[in-house]
């Protein structure tokens, strides 16, 4: 078989992918080992909502990787959950949440959490509200 031509199987003692799995990065480089997001042991919930902070303090960006900085692109263009932008990044959600740890701590985003269920109106209140409004 043609080793040179894309897409065809390798041989034992060849490269272990195939041409088309493209550059890999093992999670663990991208974020140096680490598991958790930062000292402060800031959680982020898929839901959680991550903004550019504009009042930053200026950051040295070449200091930065380039999923960190990938992140603050995605980030500017509009308020994200981190859902959003483990997909907008094409990363791990785990490897998204030491990210932006990182980026918390140097004060480039602010977290906005959702408002928990408990906290929320009850649904009923507000079918009668709508119910009211209604009549009107």
């Amino acid at each position: 078989m043609n080793q040179d031509r894309p897409g065809a199987p390798q041989q034992p003692g060849n490269r272990w992918y195939d041409n088309d799995a493209g550059p890999l990065v093992r999670p663990y480089a991208m974020t140096g080992g680490r598991t958790r997001p930062g000292p402060a042991g800031a959680y982020f919930d898929l839901i959680a909502l991550i903004t550019l902070d504009e009042n930053a303090p200026r950051y040295d960006e070449t200091a930065l990787g380039p999923e960190h900085r990938a992140l603050i692109e995605l980030c500017r263009i509009d308020t994200q959950s981190v859902a959003e932008l483990a997909a907008g990044a094409d990363l791990p959600v785990g490897v998204v949440r030491v990210l932006l740890g990182d980026l918390l701590e140097l004060g480039c985003i602010t977290v906005s959490r959702p408002v928990p269920p408990a906290q929320l109106p009850d649904e009923k209140i507000l079918r009668e509200v709508i119910n009211g409004l209604r009549a009107l």
